[in-house]
């Protein structure tokens, strides 16, 4: 940084802002809406779960998950099914429809990354975002 004092405060400002502009620029493009998108997400990634599981996981209140749940459900994206092992249990587990729909969001939104990234980046530039992604992820998992 050329000698600059990098203030603490001033950078999270700044990142918060640029994250958050980037969040509703993916969110503009066509599909799901972001928090339906991230349950379908987490459920092709680590298999079908409970209500409370997702909620838990994706650090949302468990109504407000329910209520994802229900949406998605209500579109065709999900389903629920007995818990083989806890009867009492429901696990939401994907339907054709719902991975279908995922895997064309997802596309949608890399796809328009990807175009901003070689028309608005050079090489080093993207090899800088590169590695920030790994200090984002820190910041995510922390």
């Amino acid at each position: 940084m050329s000698g600059e004092t990098v203030v603490t405060a001033d950078l999270a400002h700044e990142l918060r802002v640029a994250l958050g502009r980037v969040i509703r620029r993916l969110r503009a493009e066509p599909g799901p809406a972001m928090p339906q998108l991230t349950v379908l997400g987490r459920i092709d990634r680590h298999g079908p779960a409970s209500v409370s599981e997702l909620a838990a996981a994706e650090r949302m209140r468990p109504h407000s998950m329910a209520q994802t749940v229900r949406d998605l459900e209500g579109a065709g994206l999900v389903t629920r099914r007995a818990d083989p092992d806890d009867g009492r249990r429901a696990l939401v587990e994907l339907t054709d429809a719902g991975l279908h729909a995922l895997h064309t969001s997802r596309a949608h939104r890399e796809g328009w990354l990807t175009e901003a990234l070689e028309r608005d980046f050079d090489e080093h530039e993207r090899e800088l975002l590169r590695d920030a992604v790994a200090l984002l992820e820190r910041i995510a998992d922390g």
